[in-house]
């Protein structure tokens, strides 16, 4: 018997290692076949460092970050070779697309004051390889409500691609720590504060809340806002730090990027290292192994109302782990779900996956929760007209809202970064007012990819997904409302010490697990 389970051993130690050599070849030949590292893959621009940012002010964050710029100047733009000259580099100034060149460089840190009276302050966290372009909108809404805003560019991003290779997600706590400091400087002890993140920016805003229950030193904010979190990542993801296992030789060491592809967007980075990754998946860890030790405590009852807005198909994060690795664990503080749909009257439907059109009934936990969800999708299977559906917390009757918004029926669904970007976006909207391309350089929103592989310098993946959200305007207005309750009264309930961690439906998450891997098979795209 022993001989057996020794023999099994052995068997499947050898499977495991054959995998791995094959993994790892593929990861060397596609390496190896992909496009030269450029000038934005090597040079590292010199962040501060966490214990450089746990001692510095704003001001001094802006110093070093105009001086990461005028590096990026010196040794990427001014260095570039002629083929690098062309219109489509956002490295290149005679590009359309080079941000320093446009009307506003979003690639930066900002403050927007608002015009009369202030009221409070919010932190606008954007998500990875992003940059504080993406949450502008919401930055302006809360200056309109008398809020400051202080949109600030995390550590590694609005620079180079490679400036992604060395960073650590504790470099980005430290962002988010500095940028607090300054938000409660710009405003009386008494006044609300406020975070808001997308993606990425999500979990740094979920974590900072949690550290703040635990340090006193860290200031504690009134309401979170989420577009996207990142709770959990795919599978891929976690796995990505043997992705570049074959950069350890020379010839390949290409495998340490995911991806290296042309950088035609002025605020977003298109290729990514594998490092990026590897953190998110640290940090996620940390995210949900935190959420569950203090779930079991009292202080977790002291945890602001969170207001998430979350596509049902999302191959950036994982929607389930929003529903059972977080808001499961919530006490009753007024926190709510906003769960996008997809479009079930779309032109698509036939070519729909299975998993696709499920997803939204496998997902949801049994009733009551004790937090308020709203799943916004047509009003019919066959209907373009669209309604919220909303179950409050402890209920369990629907009650049913009128969106007059119509769901496109050329989008499927919504993508994970479509979520923060109105149809009208300059960059990303699919409806940009005529003319407004002059504004960032281009409308990849508009772009509707026709014709043979090949023939474009970018893979489709980087033109297929829808970037902007039909029901923004809905978006907007929950915001808008939370803003209006800044600083929520809520009793939470006494910790559940002895409840067991909840797990979803294993069903929804095999047909995700393989919906996800299907879709990693091509090694030129990247999620983030």
């Amino acid at each position: 018997m022993r001989k057996f389970a020794v023999t099994t051993g052995h068997l499947l130690l050898l499977i495991v290692a054959v995998a791995l050599l094959t993994f790892w070849g593929v990861r060397a030949y596609t390496a190896w076949r992909s496009p030269p590292p450029q000038l934005w893959h090597t040079f590292v621009p010199k962040e501060l460092t966490v214990e450089e940012m746990d001692r510095s002010n704003w001001t001094q964050y802006l110093d070093r970050e105009a001086q990461l710029f005028a590096d990026v100047r010196s040794q990427v733009s001014d260095k570039l070779p002629d083929e690098a000259k062309t219109p489509s580099n956002r490295y290149y100034p005679g590009a359309r697309v080079y941000p320093p060149s446009l009307a506003n460089d979003w690639n930066r840190s900002y403050v927007m004051e608002p015009r009369g009276p202030v009221r409070g302050a919010v932190v606008l966290l954007h998500g990875l390889t992003d940059t504080p372009f993406s949450l502008r909108h919401v930055a302006q809404l809360y200056a309109e409500q008398g809020f400051v805003a202080i949109g600030l560019r995390i550590p590694a991003h609005g620079t180079v691609p490679a400036a992604l290779t060395s960073v650590t997600w504790e470099d980005w706590m430290a962002g988010t720590r500095l940028a607090v400091r300054e938000a409660k400087r710009r405003i009386q002890p008494d006044m609300p504060l406020h975070l808001v993140g997308f993606s990425n920016g999500g979990a740094l805003a979920l974590k900072y809340a949690m550290d703040s229950l635990e340090d006193p030193a860290l200031a504690r904010a009134d309401r979170l806002i989420l577009l996207s979190p990142m709770i959990g990542i795919t599978r891929f993801a976690r796995f990505a730090g043997l992705a570049s296992v074959p950069a350890f030789f020379p010839p390949f060491a290409k495998s340490a990027w995911l991806g290296i592809v042309p950088e035609f967007n002025p605020f977003k980075y298109n290729s990514f290292p594998v490092n990026g990754a590897r953190q998110t998946h640290r940090l996620t860890t940390t995210l949900q192994q935190q959420v569950t030790r203090l779930a079991r405590l009292e202080v977790f009852n002291e945890l602001p109302p969170i207001l998430t807005f979350q596509s049902v198909m999302d191959y950036t994060v994982s929607t389930s782990a929003i529903l059972y690795a977080l808001y499961e664990h919530l006490p009753q503080n007024g926190s709510e779900l906003v769960l996008y749909d997809v479009n079930r009257a779309s032109v698509f439907g036939p070519l729909m996956r299975s998993a696709s059109e499920v997803a939204l009934s496998r997902i949801l936990p049994p009733l009551p929760h004790k937090y308020g969800i709203t799943v916004v999708g047509n009003a019919a299977p066959n209907s373009t007209d669209t309604v919220a559906r909303t179950t409050v917390a402890g209920g369990r009757e629907e009650q049913v809202e009128d969106l007059h918004i119509e769901y496109p029926k050329d989008i499927f669904s919504l993508s994970h970064v479509a979520v923060p970007f109105p149809m009208d976006d300059p960059l990303y909207g699919m409806r940009p007012a005529p003319g407004s391309d002059a504004e960032y350089g281009v409308n990849l929103g508009t772009l509707a990819a026709r014709g043979e592989r090949g023939a474009l310098i970018v893979q489709l993946d980087s033109l297929f997904r829808t970037t902007s959200n039909p029901f923004f305007p809905y978006q907007m207005q929950r915001i808008d409302g939370a803003i209006r309750d800044p600083k929520p009264q809520h009793a939470g309930l006494a910790p559940r010490s002895t409840v067991p961690e909840p797990t979803p439906p294993a069903t929804y998450e095999a047909d995700i697990e393989k919906f996800l891997n299907e879709s990693t098979e091509d090694y030129d795209s990247q999620p983030f």
